[in-house]
Formats: C-alpha cells, structure tokens, sequence
C-alpha cells in the first residue's frame, strides 16, 4: 500500500487506466504504451515527488521512479487492474526506430533483472578463479556455473515467452518454439552434423543445416513473429469449438520445421554479419568508437536510446563469446557517479547532499537515473563534464582492447565480468584505468567548477561592512506571516524561515543580484542563490502546480544572472483565483538554518523592490 497514492496519481496523468495498452517496466522506469499520448500530462507528472523524470521516447510514455521501480509498478498494475492476461492494443504505426526501440525493450525488459545478475554471478566466478578461491572441477563451481549460465544457455525459450507476449500471440506457444531450438536432439543432431562436415539429416526430404541455437537471439524473435502471425489467422477462421488447441497445433507444427529449415540459418546470418559490421567499425579507431561510445551513452539513456544497442551486445557475445561495448560503457556510467560524488562533496544544500548520497550508491550497480535527473543535468555543467570524462575513460578502454565475457549492465560488477578466461592481463587493466579516469576526472571538474560558486566569508579583523543581507519583496502585495499562510509545511517553517505575500499583480521580480537556481516545470516557483549566499525560494500561490504552467510565465531558465528588479515571473492572477487556489506567496529563505536568524523588515503592505526581509550574516 506504501505506493498506492503515486500509483493513483501517475494513472489521473496518464490519461487513466482505460488509456493503457500495455506497462512493463525496466531497471528505473514505468514504460507505458497508451492509446492516445495527447491525454498524458507529462508536465504534471514531472512535480510529483515521488517521478523523477517523464520521457517520451521511442513510442513510450516512460516515467522515471528509480530503484523501486518494481513495487511502484505493481501498485499501477493493482490500481488499473492489469495483468498479464491483459490483451495489448493494436501498435500504431510510429516511425521505424521508435517501433524498433519498443519492441526491443517490450522484449527485453521483463527479464533485465535476472540477466544482469546472471552475467554478475558469472563475473563473480571468473574472479573466484583467478584469486584461487575455486577450480572449474570444483562442484561449487559447477553448482554455480550452471546457476549463471541456464539463462544465457536457454535463452530462446526466455525470448520466446516475451517476445510472444510482445508480439500479441500466445507466449507458451512461442516458448516452446524456443524450446525446440534448444532441445537436447537437435544439439545432438548439431554436433553430428559438425562431425560429418555435412547435414546429416532431412525434414521431408529437405536437407537441413543444423546449427547451435542456444544463447542466440535474432532466431528466436523472428521465429516468435512468424508463429504470432499464424495464431491470429487461425484464431480468425477456425471455429470456436477447435481453435484452442488447433491454433497452438498449427504454430508449433509449421514454425519449428520453418525455422530450422530457413528462418535460423538466415537468422544466423544477419546476427553473424550485425557482429562482424560491429566489429569492423570498432576494429577501424576503437579509441574512437570508446570515446565516442562513452560521451553518448548517457545522453541516449535519456531518451531511452540505448534499447537499440541491447540486442547488438547479446548478439556480440552470441557470435563472439565475447562483447567490447560494455566495457566502453562503465567509464560513461562512473562519469556520472564522479560528477554525483563532486556535487556531494562540494554543495551545502542538504537536499542535494541527500540526493546526491544516494545515487552515487545507485550509479555505482549500474543506476545512474536518480543522478543525472536529480542532479547532474539539472545543474548542466556536472553532466556535461560526466560526459566529457566518459569519453576520454571510454577512448582508455577502447584503446587498450578490454573485453566483457559475459552479458550485464555497465556497473562495479563489470570490472568481474572483464577477467580474460586466461587471467588477467593488459585489457583488463585498460578498463580499470578508464573507469577510474571517468570517475576522478569528472569528479574533480565537479568539484571545482560545476556548481555556482559559495560566497567567500570575511576575514575577522575585515573591514567588509555586512552583518546583514537585505531580501528585497519580489512583488507588491500585502505581507502575511509565514505562520499564516494556509499550507503546513510552509507555515511551519520546514523549508525554512521567511514570510509571505498577497499578491497585487501579476509579476514577480529578482529581489537580489545573483543567479537562477531552479525553476519549477511548472513555472510556479522559482529559486534564486544570490551573491552573498543567501537561498531564497518564490512560491507563487498554494497548490497552484495542480494548475500546470499554464497560468504561469517564466522569463529566465536555470543559470540566468539576474539583477535588482529583473522580470522573472508573471502568472494570471484571475485565472489562479477562479480556480479556487489562494494566492498567498511565500518567499522562503531555504538555508536559513546557516544564518544568524531571518526576520521581516516590511510592514502590512509593501511595493515590489522595497526591504521584505534581513538575514542576520
């Protein structure tokens, strides 16, 4: 029940559950595919407390919530009452690469858990053997093995059953297909076949050309596809009475035969030529492709982009036994983490610091979310510098040749995942080098140049003459006591100490020199952090960010320099008041609790640009 009021609030801005066609969910987002997105209201949702992030993305409604992502996501499926049974609407058409992104995540997606665990144990052992602490005759190490290796080793017949459900057909359907590919006799016939030099065996009298289907993913999908398509045309003309198990007998009977005889080889050939394309491009400049790589991985995670590369890195070590993507990829992730970890280190916003504390222990296993839409790309410099370090730690990594041998996300665990099955040598060291680069070099330029700088505070024995900071009123209006505003968390003064204003017009103006904190999506509420270090956050109205933005105007964005008197804010007066809201403003100094004391200097009413406020130094 813990998150059942967010799941109510995420269905009211998603255009209610009747809107919904399909929801899974990955490492830190609801994916939600709707029926009509013009009834979403992803400006909305971005002020809940409890969303991070909303991204449209790929045909996706995606709505960032973090690492417990899963509990919010059952608490929707209970509140809308999906299930798995839960038939998925016609897909619209789209464009071919937000199509191509969905049905790869759609497929993906349910299982990302287990296979990045899977590829962690392995990483694990890999290690486990190099320190000595196992040998592969041990049965501890054959225990586990088979533990880390069943997923990747029956992984058509996990493809199978989502990519069934993907594709709108029945799942156990196509997980049996997937389980034809990796039946123990057609391994058998597999190595037969390899011995012999020739195919030893026929379907019909067609010769066919048995292969190794197990770990192999491009097969299996196709395959899904084709049996899909033959349900609904036998769901469409066979009778009622029959199709329930005639329409299964169909697929099965038809697909199985067709994929070993031309859907797998043909399958097989596209993954090993989208292998050997990748390989040749790397092969070209892979400092290049690292650097590359490395600068863009977050950026693409944004936009939910990096779906696409997915499948390319299953296949690479499906073709290969091995992948050089993923290890380019942790450099990109420990720029983020260092760029979190300077922010943490150098700010005195106790939010921040909190935030900040808690993804840098997420970006470390891979989740680097709560991070770059917490802090990182809010405050642009850090996240831009994150980059910059991926790309010089992925150009590291690129150079030096570093490998993984098994499948996970970019994450600490990585570093396992990279142990050469020979023992370490020199690219397993170029990937430590490169993740560490990423993370101190962009932790460093964090640190000292990706936040506004704090105020340097007078010597002793300094003739500099301030005691006192003077907070101008950023509007003219009647002041009202911050304890009477009709709010309890402001009137309490848990953000901090301050007062309020009954607005007279409509405007909202800079009540120091200084610089563009934060502006609310909604454009209600603005932050300022002025010369001298004092924080001070507008709150135009109560529960007006229920209104959206469209009452409001903003004339400045984040990192605006701003003077004595510019225009920052105007909002509809009369709009806000026949919506039934209160206007009273609250102007809030949010670190009041590092100065001396805060207090109002301005009487019952006061003019825009007259003394509201002093704040003892």
């Amino acid at each position: 029940m813990e998150y059942q009021a967010l799941a109510k609030a995420i269905l009211s801005h998603v255009g209610g559950k009747e809107n919904i066609s399909s929801l899974v969910h990955c490492a830190t987002r609801l994916r939600f595919k709707l029926k009509d997105i013009q009834k979403a209201d992803a400006e909305g949702l971005k002020t809940n407390p409890g969303v991070i992030m909303v991204v449209e993305s790929g045909g996706q409604f995606q709505v960032v919530i973090g690492n417990h992502v899963n509990a919010v996501w059952q608490a929707v499926c209970q509140e809308a009452g999906l299930t798995d049974e839960t038939p998925v609407a016609a897909e619209d058409k789209g464009n071919l690469l937000g199509r191509l992104i969905d049905i790869v995540s759609g497929i993906f997606t349910p299982f990302i858990g287990i296979l990045a665990a899977s590829g962690i144990l392995k990483g694990l052992l890999a290690l486990a053997i190099v320190c000595g602490w196992l040998t592969t005759d041990s049965g501890t190490y054959k225990i586990w093995f088979a533990a880390s290796d069943a997923l990747f080793f029956f992984l058509p017949l996990v493809l199978g059953y989502t990519a069934g459900k993907k594709f709108g057909g029945s799942p156990f359907v196509t997980m049996v297909i997937g389980g034809a590919l990796t039946h123990p006799l057609m391994i058998a016939a597999f190595n037969a076949s390899q011995a012999a030099g020739a195919a030893s065996e026929s379907f019909l009298g067609i010769p066919v050309t048995f292969l190794n289907y197990s770990g192999s993913v491009i097969p299996i999908i196709l395959a899904a596809w084709v049996s899909c398509w033959l349900e609904k045309q036998g769901n469409r003309f066979l009778h009622a009475a029959v199709k329930n198990f005639f329409a299964p007998l169909i697929c099965i009977a038809i697909t199985v035969p067709l994929t070993f005889l031309i859907i797998g080889p043909v399958a097989t050939w596209l993954s090993q030529m989208l292998a050997h394309g990748y390989q040749t491009v790397y092969t070209l400049a892979p400092w290049l492709a690292g650097a590359s790589l490395g600068a863009l991985w977050q950026v693409c995670v944004i936009f939910g982009l990096h779906w696409g590369l997915v499948p390319l890195m299953i296949n690479n070590f499906a073709v290969f036994g091995q992948d050089t993507m993923l290890p380019i990829l942790l450099p990109a992730v420990f720029g983020q983490v260092g760029a979190t970890l300077g922010i943490f280190l150098r700010t005195r916003d106790a939010r921040q610091k909190m935030l900040a504390g808690s993804s840098i222990a997420a970006g470390i296993f891979g989740i680097t979310e709560p991070a770059v839409y917490g802090l990182t790309l809010p405050l642009r410099r850090p996240f831009i510098f994150g980059c910059v370090a991926g790309a010089i730690g992925g150009g590291i990594v690129g150079f030096s040749g570093s490998h993984a041998y098994s499948f996970g996300f970019a994450n600490i665990f990585t570093l396992a995942q990279m142990i050469p099955p020979g023992g370490v040598d020199a690219t397993l060291w170029g990937g430590i080098i490169g993740s560490v680069v990423a993370l101190l070099l962009s932790g460093v330029l964090t640190f000292f140049a990706g936040l506004p700088k704090a105020p340097v505070a007078a010597e002793p024995n300094s003739t500099a003459m301030p005691v006192e900071n003077t907070v101008l009123a950023p509007m003219s209006g009647t002041v009202l006591a911050l304890d009477q505003v009709p709010d309890a968390t402001f009137a309490s003064g848990l953000l901090g100490q301050g007062v309020a204003i009954i607005p007279q017009d409509g405007r909202v103006v800079a009540p120091f020199a200084g610089e563009v904190a934060s502006l609310f999506a909604t454009k209600h509420a603005i932050g300022l952090l002025s010369d001298s270090g004092v924080e001070v956050l507008i709150h135009v109205g109560i529960d007006t960010v229920k209104l959206g933005s469209g009452p409001f105007t903003a004339h400045v964005q984040v990192g605006d320099r701003v003077n004595v008197g510019d225009l920052l804010l105007e909002f509809d007066r009369a709009a806000i008041l026949a919506a039934g809201y209160d206007l009273a403003t609250p102007i809030i100094i949010s670190n009041s609790d590092s100065t001396g004391g805060v207090r109002t200097v301005a009487t019952t009413s006061v003019q825009a640009g007259m003394p509201l406020l002093a704040i003892a130094g």
